[in-house]
């Protein structure tokens, strides 16, 4: 199993460790329950040095990006951060994937951890306007810092302005004495903060630095498992769960970074623009349990009468809500708000209804 920079840290503070993605990763600390409702309502500290990070340099970057990503790249601006995603030739999914520019000619892609051989094959086949690539996933630690303290704590270990860095934007700068740290405000919780992308070398400091500053405000590290309570409280897209090869972003409900502009001949937008004229087989929909129960990803969507409707993609219990929530595809005269529908529990029909993601009310924390 490969490691990141961190996980010596993670056995001494006596995570539960297990595969993911190739990788040895923390899973859960204190609790999945405790550490989701840090990030809530404190700050929590991710190790997610497992991700992938690809170059994209030169006069034919923009073209390239253009041409293999769904989003409008020329909308970008230096220091701007796009969410996109890769479509195939099929319908389906490449991977979603965030988009940073540093100017014009000179792109950094984030990349899952699951998919960096298979993108990385992917943009090196489709480069065919001469982009400079290259994959610097092995060369790049990260840390995503989340929750409503997080800029409290971190503003100590930098002189740049915080509060000056926009959702979805980024700054490149000094952060607890490193040089060429980038700090930006993205993040996979919903509950604020940053992440932070470095070089291996300084990780041990950075980390160390990080829960100093983060002491006061009740800082903890947490793992994958909340990672994944947090991003679905927050109806945000797993791949390999609610995304994957054979779905559309349009099913997905991401026709907002599938961008038809002019000039944009990106992969399959033929058959995307049709679906998004027409319409589709099936949609991505959120729904909340009104039986109790814990949908799971595999369980069958089903109508009144059981009859198969479609299937749940993502589900767990709702730590800030304490009810079962979960993602799946259904057929379109079910996806509806407040349409009812059912999960089969191992033979057992528990009712859900239809409802529009995020999960996590406001008044559940005013910053969560």
């Amino acid at each position: 199993m490969k490691t990141t920079p961190f996980t010596d840290k993670h056995i001494a503070l006596g995570a539960k460790m297990h595969e993911f993605a190739g990788y040895n990763m923390p899973i859960e600390y204190s609790g999945i329950i405790d550490e989701h409702l840090t990030v809530c309502n404190a700050v929590g500290v991710f190790d997610v040095s497992h991700m992938g990070e690809f170059w994209v340099k030169g006069p034919g970057a923009l073209p390239f990006l253009q041409k293999i990503t769904s989003n409008n790249v020329a909308a970008l601006a230096p220091g701007k951060v796009q969410y996109t995603c890769f479509p195939n030739e099929e319908g389906g999914i490449v991977d979603d994937l965030l988009v940073y520019q540093y100017d014009p000619q000179k792109y950094l892609l984030v990349v899952n951890a699951s998919n960096i051989e298979k993108d990385w094959n992917w943009c090196v086949a489709h480069n065919t306007e001469g982009a400079e690539l290259e994959n610097s996933s092995d060369r790049t630690a990260q840390l995503a810092v989340q929750g409503p303290k997080a800029i409290l704590a971190l503003q100590k270990l930098t002189d740049i302005d915080l509060s000056d860095i926009p959702y979805y934007t980024f700054k490149v700068g000094e952060f607890a004495g490193e040089k060429n740290v980038i700090i930006s405000n993205t993040g996979y919780t919903g509950a604020g903060g940053f992440e932070l992308y470095f070089y291996p070398d300084a990780a041990d400091k950075i980390w160390n630095a990080v829960f100093e500053a983060g002491e006061e405000f009740g800082i903890k590290p947490v793992g994958l498992g909340a990672r994944d309570t947090l991003r679905l409280e927050m109806g945000f897209c797993l791949y390999g769960n609610d995304l994957d090869d054979t779905t559309s972003p349009i099913e997905a409900g991401l026709g907002w970074i599938t961008k038809f502009v002019d000039g944009k001949n990106f992969t399959n937008r033929a058959m995307l623009e049709k679906q998004k004229a027409e319409g589709t087989v099936r949609k991505l929909v959120g729904f909340e349990m009104i039986d109790r129960g814990i949908p799971r990803h595999g369980y069958e969507l089903v109508d009144e009468d059981g009859g198969k409707i479609g299937i749940v993609t993502s589900g767990t219990m709702s730590p800030m809500r304490k009810i079962g929530i979960g993602m799946g595809y259904v057929k379109p005269e079910y996806s509806k708000l407040g349409t009812e529908i059912f999960i089969d529990m191992r033979g057992r029909k528990l009712k859900a209804v239809v409802v529009r993601p995020p999960f996590r009310k406001s008044n559940d924390h005013q910053n969560c």
